[in-house]
């Protein structure tokens, strides 16, 4: 089958490949869609932490993001999976220890990471094999590029409810990205005012155009509104402590956005504020509830995605072009199975 490959840093190929096999325990998934994400440009760049720390080397084939067709089961696996659509979790704990017993396997310490870390292949590919414990079913009616979005979805969705915002409540979404853009249309659809903060024109021209009136520049944070939760989704170190720095007394500062340098907070602004901040790792926890979300049309984040292209884009798309003919939107898909 064909697989995109990194090779090393901004080195990379198309490439046949073996057919995964269905171990015990796991099944292989033709994969109909895969998003390009942040975490593969780092890979890609080799900014990864990972990388450094010899948690991922080269090669390795990424995607994480992904909607597929269960197409072969290993032994103990139930048939039933079989032609069934599905999406995956991206964190694959031990399953033993502390931390998975008590049901935060994505923090696992021994875990791998579809397309990430410890070696497990990714989705940028025709197929892949995961354990089956990882699967989540998707609705029969359910198209392949909403199918991809569930998992960038989850992570927003528990960023959106560590804020802990109602119908009433304002809340500041710092970077609207696929991640803050999803976490302002989890937002909006429990009832909260949303504004977003980003860098430039374009993208809170995109914004407006989803409904998001609301924009502000990190140029002219701001200032004077009560924000009762701040959620940081852009990759900035210097938007952590402006996070902090404008929420409400007793509000909410939630990180989900990384950047590549260490930020710098001053914890007296948490304490004299009574401030909570809260970290989002991983999707796993809210992956069921943005699959029955999106199934039921609450939200459709499809505009998200400006354009879909087959594996011999994917090199270029992580070198930061836009594929020709691109919408607006922040989201590149894949189809492995496209030409090219």
């Amino acid at each position: 089958m064909r697989a995109f490959v990194l090779t090393g840093p901004r080195e990379f190929a198309v490439q046949d490949v073996p057919e995964p096999r269905a171990a015990a325990g796991e099944v292989v998934v033709g994969v109909e869609r895969a998003g390009v994400c942040g975490t593969d440009v780092e890979l890609f760049s080799s900014e990864m932490p990972y990388l450094r720390e010899g948690q991922a080397r080269y090669p390795l084939r990424p995607g994480h993001e992904w909607a597929g067709t269960v197409t072969a089961v290993g032994e103990g696996v139930d048939e039933s999976w079989l032609g069934r659509r599905v999406m995956g979790d991206t964190m694959l704990g031990c399953g033993v220890c502390r931390r998975c017993r008590r049901g935060h396997q994505h923090t696992c310490a021994d875990r791998q990471e579809v397309g990430i870390r410890g070696g497990r292949h990714g989705a940028l590919a025709e197929a892949l094999s995961v354990p089956a414990w990882s699967l989540h079913a998707l609705p029969d009616d359910m198209d392949w590029a909403l199918g991809a979005l569930v998992e960038p979805g989850g992570g927003a969705l528990r960023a959106a409810r560590a804020a802990g915002c109602g119908p009433g409540d304002r809340a500041l979404v710092l970077g609207p990205g696929t991640i803050g853009l999803l976490v302002a249309m989890f937002l909006r659809g429990d009832g909260v005012e949303v504004h977003l903060l980003g860098e430039t024109p374009d993208s809170l021209a995109f914004a407006r155009s989803l409904g998001f009136d609301a924009g502000w520049s990190a140029e002219e944070p701001p200032r004077g509104l009560a924000f009762d939760a701040v959620i940081d989704c852009s990759g900035a170190s210097a938007l952590p402590a402006l996070a902090v720095e404008l929420v409400e007394p007793a509000g909410r500062a939630v990180y989900i956005g990384l950047a590549g340098v260490p930020a710098l907070l001053d914890t007296r602004e948490l304490v004299l504020r009574d401030i909570t901040a809260v970290g989002i790792l991983s999707a796993s926890p809210g992956l069921e509830e943005t699959i029955a979300l999106y199934a039921s049309g609450a939200v459709d984040p499809r505009p998200l995605v400006a354009a879909t292209v087959g594996l011999g884009e994917v090199g270029a798309v992580l070198g930061g072009r836009r594929p020709a003919g691109a919408g607006p939107g922040p989201k590149i898909q894949v189809d492995p199975r496209r030409p090219g």
